[in-house]
């Protein structure tokens, strides 16, 4: 199983970024996939999660109106679209997969990708 998170970066406040997430070994379509990101000095958090439908999405507070996740079952890839970027969202992001997914966002998947770093400057 693998999953390769990209589209990291370095960003000025208010720009945007979209993740990708690749994902090989495994039935793609038949699970939810989430999205996860670290900041320094911090514990690993849920972001975002997604059904394997694409019907059913959750995002954590911190990021609800400016992250939006998505994914192309064809593709065997998960997106998060990031918007309004701000200097407090500078973290290492990871996709994972596959997990429970519900709005506790608690869920600690069975495979993580890399992880991508997204930096924001003021």
């Amino acid at each position: 199983v693998q999953l390769q998170a990209s589209g990291g970066g370095l960003v000025q406040a208010g720009g945007s970024l979209r993740l990708s997430c690749v994902v090989s070994g495994f039935p793609f379509r038949t699970y939810s996939i989430g999205w996860f990101r670290q900041a320094p000095g911090k514990e690993r958090e849920g972001v975002s999660c997604i059904g394997s439908a694409g019907i059913r999405t959750y995002y954590a507070d911190s990021v609800k109106g400016r992250f939006t996740i998505s994914r192309d079952n064809a593709k065997n890839t998960a997106y998060l679209q990031i918007d309004n970027l701000r200097p407090e969202d500078t973290a290492v992001y990871y996709c994972g997969a596959p997990l429970p997914c519900d709005s506790t966002l608690e869920y600690t998947p069975e495979h993580w990708g890399q992880g991508t770093l997204v930096t924001v400057s003021s």
